[in-house]
């Protein structure tokens, strides 16, 4: 599950036993001391934490900003974090814009995007992965939503960070089968997954809020990624409306059965070693 600020006291009833790892956005906890520092330390100690960021800006047209990647590094090793994953999208143009925006399908984005994946992974002495994100309109679009995916992922050699959602979310957006593209990803590239809820605003359009439950489709969804790509770590998204941590334990147990049912159906168990304490 994700660990947010406003959780952390509600959390500490769990244990390694109900929860696997948690996920943070490193910016939200880049210097942070004091009480919450301590806190957070609490946590990291106990649990495995991957690491989800939201301001490196993959696909800006401004520079990289070196020095966050540097502080990123620090934060990824001084919590001995298992994975850090982006999205596949950009956030700033002389300025932040306090948005994920959808980057042009476009062989030469595609060129762009993967020497600053290049770069990222050179300095930050690991390799990423790249989220593939929702969008509700494209800048440019000479190839498909999965031909730049696949064409930046194997440019960069980089990893997947497998969103379930996202993909439902744009195939009722942008009017394509969920399943035929989950199955032409690069899913041999998928370092984990994320799941999460959206809001219905239409029958034809949908967004991605991770504010309420994950709905039927979705985990089917969720369940044929396991049979393609095997089963790996997989991260419940709930940003706002976040229910008491009965229901969120009640929910992130589905991943669990879902994981089960696919090892039970013959797909491979890609999970790290347990870690407990």
């Amino acid at each position: 599950m994700g660990l947010r600020r406003s959780e952390m006291q509600s959390f500490r009833v769990l244990t390694p036993r109900d929860v696997d790892f948690m996920e943070v956005a490193p910016e939200n906890w880049i210097g942070v001391g004091g009480r919450f520092g301590e806190q957070f330390r609490d946590y990291t100690r106990q649990f495995p934490f991957y690491a989800h960021g939201l301001s490196l800006s993959i696909g800006s047209p401004s520079p990289l900003d070196t020095g966050l990647i540097e502080r990123i590094r620090h934060f990824l090793d001084q919590h001995a974090v298992r994975a850090y994953s982006e999205h596949l999208s950009y956030c700033s143009d002389e300025g932040h814009l306090y948005d994920l925006l959808p980057i042009p399908f476009t062989e030469e984005a595609v060129h762009y995007v993967a020497a600053r994946v290049r770069e990222v992974q050179d300095r930050l002495g690991r390799r990423i992965a790249l989220e593939n994100v929702s969008y509700y309109l494209t800048a440019g679009q000479d190839l498909t939503e999965l031909e730049f995916i696949n064409a930046v992922l194997t440019e960069a050699d980089c990893d997947l960070l497998l969103d379930v959602n996202n993909i439902y979310v744009n195939s009722i957006n942008h009017r394509y089968d969920p399943m035929a593209f989950l199955r032409g990803l690069p899913g041999e590239r998928t370092a984990y997954y994320h799941i999460a809820g959206h809001y219905d605003e239409a029958d034809d359009l949908k967004v991605d809020t991770h504010g309420a439950d994950v709905i039927a489709p979705v985990w089917d969804l969720l369940l044929e990624a396991y049979l393609l790509y095997g089963v790996k770590p997989t991260l419940l998204e709930r940003d706002f409306n976040i229910p008491p941590v009965p229901e969120l334990l009640a929910e992130l147990n589905q991943v669990k059965q879902i994981q089960h049912q696919a090892l039970s159906l013959g797909a491979k168990d890609c999970r790290p070693q347990r870690v407990n304490g």
